[in-house]
C-alpha cells in the first residue's frame, strides 16, 4: 500500500516543494522533504526510504554530488531527479551517475506519479536485489541468503539476510534502531526490539570469523557494521 512507501523529497523551493509533498500525500505516499543537499543526507542515515526525488540545483550539496555519494556507498534506493536542468548533457549525467529516471521543470504531477509507481513496481517486487557484498574476507549473496568465508557457507534466514544488508548500506556509520525495526519487522515494539537483539547476536557470532568485521553498540542509538582497515 502507497501509506508504506516513504519518499525523501529534496526541493529548496519552500513552495514547490510543499505542493508536491501535499500532493504526493494526498495520493497515500509518506513524505519527507528537505531543502537542501546536507539535510537529505541526514535524513537517509536516520531512516530508510523506499525512493528519492532530488532536485539538482540544491544549496549545501547539489543533487548530483549527493546521488554520487549515495551511489558509491551502496545505496540502490531509486532516485528520480526533478529538476530545472534540461540540457541534454544534464540528462546524460544524471542517468549515468545512477537515477532512475530524469524529469524537468515544469513537469505534469500525474506524470511523476506514473513514474515514482512504476519504479516502485520494479524495485519493491522482491525484498532483496539481485547482488554480492563483500564484508571483509565474507561474500554476502543477498538472493542466496548466503554468507561465505574460506570456502565455508552460512545459510541465513530471511531476516538475518535483511537486517545485514541494512547494516552494509550504511556500512562505518550508525543505524538507528527504529529504523531497522520498521524496515524489517514493521513494528518498532518492546518485543521486536528483543527479537532484533537475538538476530544482532547471531549476526556477530556468525562474523566473528574476521576479527576486522564487527557489529558494535551504539548506545542510545542503535548499531554500526565496523570494517576495519587491515592497511598499515
Amino acid at each position: 500500500m502507497k501509506n508504506n512507501i516513504k519518499i525523501l523529497l529534496v526541493e529548496d523551493d519552500v513552495n514547490l516543494g510543499f505542493i508536491v509533498k501535499d500532493n504526493l500525500e494526498e495520493k497515500g505516499y509518506t513524505v519527507t522533504h528537505c531543502t537542501n543537499g546536507l539535510d537529505a543526507e541526514r535524513e537517509i542515515y536516520n531512516q530508510i526510504f523506499n525512493i528519492y526525488v532530488f532536485d539538482v540545483m540544491l544549496p549545501k550539496k547539489d543533487g548530483f554530488t549527493l546521488a554520487t555519494e549515495l551511489r558509491e556507498k551502496g545505496d540502490t534506493t531509486p532516485i528520480i531527479f526533478l529538476t530545472a536542468k534540461e540540457m541534454q548533457e544534464d540528462k546524460i549525467k544524471g542517468l549515468s551517475i545512477g537515477a532512475d529516471d530524469y524529469m524537468t521543470k515544469p513537469f505534469n504531477f500525474e506524470e511523476l506519479v506514473l513514474r515514482i509507481d512504476a519504479i516502485l513496481r520494479r524495485t519493491l517486487q522482491s525484498d532483496f536485489t539481485s547482488k554480492i557484498h563483500t564484508i571483509g574476507q565474507f561474500e554476502f549473496d543477498v538472493d542466496n541468503l548466503t554468507l561465505v568465508i574460506n570456502q565455508e557457507t552460512r545459510n541465513l534466514t530471511k531476516k538475518e539476510a535483511a537486517l545485514l544488508e541494512q547494516l552494509i548500506l550504511n556500512v562505518n556509520l550508525p543505524v538507528k534502531r527504529e529504523t531497522l525495526l520498521n524496515k524489517i519487522w514493521k513494528d518498532n515494539s518492546y518485543f521486536a526490539g528483543r527479537s532484533m537483539d537475538v538476530y544482532i547476536t547471531k549476526l556477530r557470532k556468525y562474523l566473528s570469523d574476521d576479527p576486522n568485521v564487527e557489529i558494535q553498540n551504539m548506545h542510545g542509538v542503535g548499531f554500526k557494521l565496523v570494517i576495519k582497515s587491515t592497511t598499515k
